[in-house]
């Protein structure tokens, strides 16, 4: 499953059009922004693991309580849901100043007011971390750390994990359920337009 379909799946299908309202754009803008955003989500998300990141981007999938952010579009919109998403951003981008200037950009592709995007990407980024927590409670993210640990400890590593992950579709090893990890580093196979800024952006 793709961001953008979790995405779509929020709040049965009204989630983006709710989180829109809550910020104040249009329908038209929000669904704009969101096709750019997503995927540069997955991008960066993939992009930060095979970078050895791997631990930060579980990490911050940990936490039962983020599932909120997917069941209500309100909350993800709140300054304390901005704030988790911008933590998230951060996390996946290497910065707050990368994670700004991705949604600067996005804004002025989409030609969107910068302000209103500042602000609607960390919401939209905190509707994912929820959305991925519902898919992979804490016990899963559990077991994956722990296996990710064991193939360090017998010298497959960080990258020949993540090979595995990309390269075998919905894997499985022991009663460790990978497919939306892999769905994630994968970065829904469709790109984004903001893939040829996104390396640039990032550090």
């Amino acid at each position: 499953m793709s961001l953008m379909n979790l995405l779509q799946q929020a709040q049965g299908g009204q989630g983006l059009g709710q989180l829109a309202q809550q910020l104040g754009l249009a329908q038209s803008q929000a669904d704009s922004l969101t096709e750019m955003l997503a995927p540069a989500i997955g991008s960066a998300a993939r992009k930060r693991a095979e970078s050895g990141g791997l631990d930060d981007i579980l990490g911050a999938l940990r936490g039962e309580n983020q599932a909120g952010m997917f069941d209500d579009a309100q909350t993800a919109a709140s300054q304390s849901g901005q704030a988790q998403g911008l933590d998230f951003l951060e996390r996946l981008m290497g910065g707050r100043n990368e994670a700004q200037d991705l949604a600067n950009e996005a804004a002025q592709r989409a030609g969107v007011d910068q302000g209103l995007v500042q602000q609607f990407l960390p919401a939209l980024a905190a509707m994912v971390q929820g959305g991925l927590q519902k898919q992979m409670p804490d016990s899963q993210i559990d077991g994956m750390i722990a296996m990710q640990a064991s193939a360090q400890g017998q010298g497959g590593g960080l990258m020949g994990m993540i090979g595995n992950l990309v390269g075998g579709g919905n894997a499985q090893q022991g009663d460790v359920d990978l497919s939306m990890l892999t769905g994630l580093l994968d970065a829904d196979g469709d790109g984004s337009a903001l893939d040829d800024v996104l390396g640039k952006l990032m550090r």
